[in-house]
């Protein structure tokens, strides 16, 4: 399969990675429409909200809702974008694709799904994956120097942290091991939600900024490797509080992103860029990441991640246990925040058995991991024998097809 191209696209509730299997990296391009206060007339599918002047009070019109996509218009819209001149120009009809759906997906929408890429986009070969499983395959089959003592891991838990959930789904020779999957409610919408609901109760109404705190959520927060302590240094007075930062908001006339500065600290190059809104982060910068480790916190009764991960991997086989502990991968947006690896690792280690070792891999780039993923599927043997052909769409019918390929 040397010479064949397929285009993978990991369309994920928020961001969807997307790009020809030759290519090196994928694009990263918002999957929903934006609206702004400031061009209250023209829509802002994916990038375009890179054109907007002015992106303070934007209005997302997303296409999934509860991690599932339901919102079709929008999505349409979305992807005549994603395949348009514009961004990633592509012929369906001339080369396979591979897309990603959530777990557990709906019958009804992975129809309505197939349905529109064979009639709306005239593809001719689809394959339907999960980004848990391209991550896995990634995993599964990097060659980062193992020695032949180190052969590929046989079995793997892959923790991902979406925009809506946060899954642990343990993979035991490629398969999932469907009754111990773990599901936890909390992904990066519920901690932008909360980080806004923070600052508009102690500091500044940003009710209507999700747009702007999710910048300040993936500028500032880190995770907390001892929450106690950390709590009692950011009620500190500077300069013994090492915690406390305060952010520089947007202004979009100077500033088109903000930043974390010093308190008191004036920042370069700046006449005027003083007289700018700050918003001072104290204890926010590490209670938000928080929420992943103790849904609690706000409400969600669950277990946290490390808890999910034990849980899911004592619901395996007793013989893959030791594997499954020594290969936990954290992909997803939120395996970002600093901190995670060694929090997700230390968290695991104390609740494991002592006789295992413990192991969690946060890739470089947790975002485009399941893509890269996808590229490697895209190139091995199995691929083409798991598309789906248009003749068989035309034969059957979308039934058929979801019924023959539930993986």
């Amino acid at each position: 399969m040397g010479d064949s191209n397929a285009f993978i696209l990991d369309n994920g509730a928020f961001y969807a990675k997307l790009g020809l299997s030759e290519e090196a990296e994928p694009k990263t391009i918002l999957n929903c429409i934006t609206k702004a206060k400031s061009e209250r007339r023209r829509p802002f599918i994916g990038n375009q909200i890179e054109e907007c002047r002015d992106a303070s009070g934007l209005f997302y019109i997303l296409c999934f809702q509860r991690g599932y996509l339901v919102n079709w218009d929008v999505q349409k819209t979305v992807w005549d974008y994603f395949f348009s001149a514009d961004c990633c120009p592509v012929q369906f009809s001339e080369m396979p694709l591979l897309i990603t759906e959530p777990l557990f997906n709906f019958g009804s929408i992975q129809e309505a799904m197939l349905e529109i890429l064979y009639e709306e986009y005239d593809c001719d070969a689809v394959c339907k994956s999960t980004a848990i499983d391209l991550a896995a395959f990634n995993y599964t089959h990097t060659d980062d120097g193992r020695t032949e003592q180190r052969k590929r891991p046989l079995a793997c838990v892959v923790v991902e942290m979406g925009f809506s959930f946060t899954h642990v789904v343990p993979f035991v020779k490629g398969n999932k091991v469907k009754e111990a999957i773990r599901r936890i409610d909390v992904g990066g919408k519920v901690l932008t939600n909360h980080l806004k609901e923070i600052i508009s109760y102690r500091q500044l109404n940003v009710m209507d900024e999700s747009y702007v705190i999710n910048q300040v959520k993936e500028d500032s927060c880190f995770v907390s490797q001892n929450f106690n302590e950390d709590m009692r240094l950011a009620r500190k007075r500077l300069p013994e509080n090492t915690i406390v930062r305060e952010y520089v908001l947007p202004d979009y006339t100077q500033i088109r992103r903000g930043f974390l500065r010093n308190p008191n600290e004036s920042t370069p190059g700046g006449d005027g860029v003083d007289e700018l809104q700050t918003v001072r982060l104290g204890n926010e910068r590490f209670v938000i990441p928080e929420i992943l480790f103790h849904p609690s916190d706000v409400g969600i009764q669950q277990m946290g991640v490390p808890e999910a991960i034990v849980d899911a991997i004592n619901l395996c086989p007793e013989e893959t246990r030791p594997h499954l502990f020594a290969n936990i991968v954290v992909c997803g947006g939120c395996a970002l925040f600093p901190g995670m690896q060694t929090r997700v690792e230390k968290d695991v280690r104390a609740l494991a058995p002592d006789e295992y070792e413990v192991n969690v891999t946060v890739p470089e780039n947790p975002i485009t991991y399941a893509w890269h993923g996808g590229k490697k599927y895209s190139q091995s043997l199995s691929f083409m024998k798991s598309c789906m052909s248009r003749n068989q769409y035309e034969e059957y019918g979308t039934r058929h097809l979801v019924e023959k390929y539930e993986s």
